[in-house]
């Protein structure tokens, strides 16, 4: 199989399940800023200490492809039998929250805001925020014309609270204070 088809050389794209739009589309628009959310936690991943929260980050990117595939498919009745492995269960958004409350008890309060710096760690962190905040908002802008589940919109609003906790985290944990602004 070769890697490209020459399908897309006209601007539009497959949809998963069926069906074909431009590649300006917001359907395309969301699970595109999504898989680039997934691509730079890869980066993430690779930074020094590349084990400091490797587990919730593979998890996460395990995550954003099931969010991806869902955005994918403008029909989800049609792939109903391969979407049930892209299941998201609403229990992530608490975890996200738990770990959150955790790291807390370990950083000092937030009095200001935060330049996104510090370690290479830290400001992949910081970048996977922005990235993170991007695809809400094609999410968001895609659910004004189509069914999107509200879970993603919560889901993606809060990994980029967790993002940011984890910078300042990977900050502290490396003896580096948060650059204020």
């Amino acid at each position: 199989m070769k890697i490209y088809t020459r399908t897309g050389d006209t601007g539009e794209t497959a949809l998963f399940g069926g069906g074909r739009v431009p590649k300006d589309h917001p359907r395309v628009a969301a699970y595109g800023d999504v898989d680039e959310l997934n691509s730079v936690l890869g980066v993430v991943r690779a930074a020094e200490p590349a084990a400091l929260f490797d587990p919730l980050l593979e998890s996460i990117q395990r995550d954003l492809f099931s969010i991806g595939g869902h955005l994918a498919t403008p029909d989800p009745e049609r792939v109903k039998k391969a979407l049930e492995k892209a299941a998201l269960s609403p229990g992530r958004v608490s975890e996200f929250e738990r770990v959150m409350d955790e790291a807390e008890q370990e950083l000092s309060p937030l009095r200001s805001f935060v330049l996104p710096a510090g370690t290479p760690k830290a400001s992949s962190l910081h970048l996977a925020r922005t990235v993170c905040r991007r695809a809400e908002r094609s999410v968001v802008h895609l659910a004004h014309s189509s069914d999107v589940p509200e879970l993603f919109v919560i889901y993606l609003n809060r990994l980029s609270d967790l993002l940011f906790t984890l910078a300042r985290l990977a900050n502290h944990r490396a003896g580096s204070a948060d650059v204020t602004w």
